[in-house]
């Protein structure tokens, strides 16, 4: 049986906030490691008995000497014959793990600096942080927004899921690898970054200025809308303050005896795998909540766990092209458990499972792709998203105008005579 410490559902892909720096939860589905527990888990995924395997920091193990010795010739040549000495150890030591992991050839199989795995573990736990707050594919064409956040300056200033970042501040960024143009977009708050977007449809490239902000971390809005229905929407699927303040939040509202209850996981990029089940088990009172489907064919069963507050009410899910990963766990398991529909426009599509190590010396952490999970009903929406019931955009007009009316489509739903 696979089991850690948290599991982490982030985005597809390499979903990165742009915050101070940091890498994405919204899309890699996975569990992350630290290092104080690294002695009972320093284990490759597919092993699972006997003792963990200890590693030998000191010297190749003798078995693969043969195979690392040309590693260990270019290690060599570079400090013998590079022009400018000396080298950096430890940008070559992580260089040499980027070039590892990027080798399996899958692009949630990744390594994260220590700087990204500190501003990570800041977003999860629900820190305050500074950037555009949005999340990002840095494994495209290029740079590309997946969601911005609710109320960020990336949301302020129009982004969409979607977009592509084709220049910064004038300099073109094509050809650069995803992950140096993100750098490069992240800055202090009240600075300033003129972003050149190209839009899916919009024949022009278009600029965006926008000025980074200090960012509240605030994963749960409730409140009550039109005609009596109770509106939730969940920002981020984070620690367990997330679960605390939706079950908060939840009582506030059902204490309104609302007609039925919209669950908006619009442009949510993800989260905590845990996070996600206690989230879920918040609307649906037991059963399968998901599954994950290991290579060696074994299937792990996720179920609901008891104790809900809102098992009964009726209920709409809205959902997007930005609606990754621990969001579509969710929305997939409340229209294959028949809760409710969902509304909005097909959600991102993501649907692999990441471990998340902390390497020794705090040298930052790989993840690594181990499983793939699935819906109740077995669906994988690994690149194709989960389709909503009732299929509603939300123009660029809409947005303009302050009309949403994926939000309209819901309160009708939840109100119109049965």
């Amino acid at each position: 049986m696979k089991s850690s410490p948290n599991r982490i559902i982030i985005g597809s892909l390499v979903a990165i906030i742009l915050l101070m720096g940091m890498c994405s939860a919204g899309f890699i589905a996975g569990r992350l490691v630290p290092q104080n527990q690294l002695s009972s888990f320093l284990v490759l995924p597919g092993l699972q008995t006997g003792a963990p395997q200890e590693i030998n920091t000191g010297s190749t193990p003798q078995d693969l000497q043969q195979l690392f010795a040309p590693f260990w010739q270019s290690w060599k040549l570079i400090h013998d014959q590079y022009v400018d000495q000396p080298v950096d150890d430890v940008k070559l030591m992580r260089g040499a793990i980027e070039g590892l992991l990027s080798a399996v050839g899958d692009e949630n199989t990744s390594y994260v600096s220590p700087e990204e795995l500190k501003i990570f573990d800041t977003q999860i736990s629900g820190e305050d942080y500074e950037g555009i707050g949005a999340w990002v594919d840095v494994t495209k064409d290029y740079l590309t927004i997946i969601s911005p956040m609710v109320g960020s300056p990336a949301e302020k200033a129009g982004l969409k899921s979607g977009d592509k970042i084709i220049a910064i501040d004038g300099e073109d960024m094509t050809g650069l690898d995803g992950e140096l143009v993100r750098q490069k977009v992240l800055g202090p708050a009240g600075s300033k970054v003129i972003l050149t977007i190209h839009r899916p449809g919009v024949e022009k490239p278009f600029d965006v200025e926008i000025i980074r902000a200090a960012i509240k971390s605030s994963n749960v809005v409730g409140r009550m809308v039109d005609n009596n229905v109770a509106y939730v929407q969940l920002l981020v699927f984070g620690d367990r303050k997330t679960t605390r303040d939706l079950r908060q939040t939840l009582d506030t509202l059902m204490a309104e005896n609302p007609a039925g209850i919209i669950l908006d996981l619009r442009n949510n990029g993800g989260g905590l795998l845990d996070s996600a089940i206690e989230v879920a088990s918040e609307f649906i009172s037991d059963g399968v909540i998901a599954y994950e489907q290991y290579g060696d064919g074994e299937l792990k069963v996720f179920n609901a766990k008891s104790g809900g507050k809102a098992t009964k009410i009726p209920i709409v899910v809205l959902i997007n092209e930005g609606s990754a990963s621990a969001s579509e766990i969710v929305a997939g398991a409340i229209r294959d458990r028949k809760r409710g529909v969902l509304i909005g426009t097909t959600s991102y599509g993501k649907g692999s499972v990441q471990i998340w190590t902390e390497l020794v010396n705090q040298q930052g952490a790989v993840r690594i792709t181990v499983a793939k999970w699935l819906t109740p009903n077995k669906e994988t929406i690994n690149g194709k998203g989960l389709k909503p019931d009732i299929e509603v955009d939300f123009t660029e007009d809409n947005f303009n105008n302050g009309v949403d009316p994926q939000l309209q489509k819901a309160i009708e739903v939840l109100t119109k005579p049965q």
